[in-house]
């Protein structure tokens, strides 16, 4: 059995493939999940490599949960209309609703994929509300 820091060195040079991988065995064969829904893997530090200093930052991962906000500055005319879709799309009481679209900013989708997000995003929008899309977390 490799020591500790052997074992260490090897986790250190997984790529990120290979941590997928290894977060997937490790959750099907003995139900073991990382506390950040993730395997950190480090970035190597040899000189001019990525994350070494001076080097170029590497690029975040992208982003696979979203949560969609209503912004305040919507046209007052159209708010009737906004806590309909409010209603809709969350399964609020009308005064809860109403509630939600008057203390914007508020979250209407919490932690929902892109397709969601943009598709929650396009209905706001089309009753006249001011949504923007931020990563969850």
């Amino acid at each position: 059995m490799p020591s500790i820091a052997e074992l260490g060195d090897m986790l250190a040079k997984l790529t990120l493939a290979e941590a997928v991988e290894l977060k997937n065995y490790l959750k099907e064969k003995y139900q073991i999940e990382p506390a950040g829904g993730g395997v950190v893997v480090a970035a190597p530090t040899a000189p001019g490599a990525p994350g070494a200093p001076g080097a170029a930052p590497a690029a975040a991962a992208e982003p696979t949960e979203f949560n969609v906000i209503l912004e305040p500055g919507f046209d007052a005319a159209k708010k009737v209309g906004i806590i309909k879709v409010v209603r809709e799309l969350t399964g609020q009481g009308l005064a809860e609703a109403k509630a939600t679209v008057e203390g914007a900013p508020k979250a209407i989708k919490e932690n929902v994929d892109k397709k969601t997000a943009e598709e929650v995003k396009k209905k706001l929008e089309e009753a006249g509300a001011k949504v923007t899309i931020k990563p969850a977390g």
